[in-house]
């Protein structure tokens, strides 16, 4: 990947509805050329999609909490077990392998504290082998952005 590939990403990454005659002039090249590089990136795996950013509080879920979770073993069949259960969990929207004192970090959306606390108690603990669990909730947003640095 290259400069021009990283501006072409980045833009993309700003306004992923940019028409293929914009992004070429964004980033100076022509139309075909451009067209020719995001075919590549995307068919090499580095664009993986394109998604529309919504506000999660008008769509409903406005808390959003980041819950370290740790587990009681690491076996390859607890962990495994774990990451499979936590991929089919739709409120929870990322989750991180960590290293330090927490396993895992999940961030999680939800309606309230009372579907937090149903989350906690109807979805998680039911997977087993959870050590701990440590939440921390959002109530302000300094910085968020998906667009990457540029990369020399």
């Amino acid at each position: 990947m290259d400069t021009k590939d990283r501006q072409i990403i980045r833009t993309l990454q700003r306004n992923s509805r940019i028409t293929n005659q914009d992004l070429a002039a964004a980033v100076n090249l022509s139309p075909s050329p451009c067209l020719r590089r995001v075919k590549l990136l995307e068919q090499c795996g580095a664009l993986k999609g394109y998604t529309a950013d919504i506000d999660a509080k008008a769509y409903g879920l406005p808390v959003t909490a980041f819950v370290r979770v740790s587990l009681t073993g690491h076996t390859e069949k607890i962990v495994q077990q774990f990451e499979e259960q936590i991929s089919r969990l739709d409120q929870v929207l990322e989750c991180f392998v960590m290293t330090g004192t927490s396993d895992y970090l999940l961030r999680v959306v939800v309606a309230d504290l009372a579907d937090y606390e149903n989350f906690v108690r109807k979805r998680l603990h039911p997977i087993g082998s959870i050590g701990s669990i440590d939440s921390s909730f959002v109530y302000g947003v300094v910085k968020r952005t998906g667009v990457f640095p540029m990369v020399d």
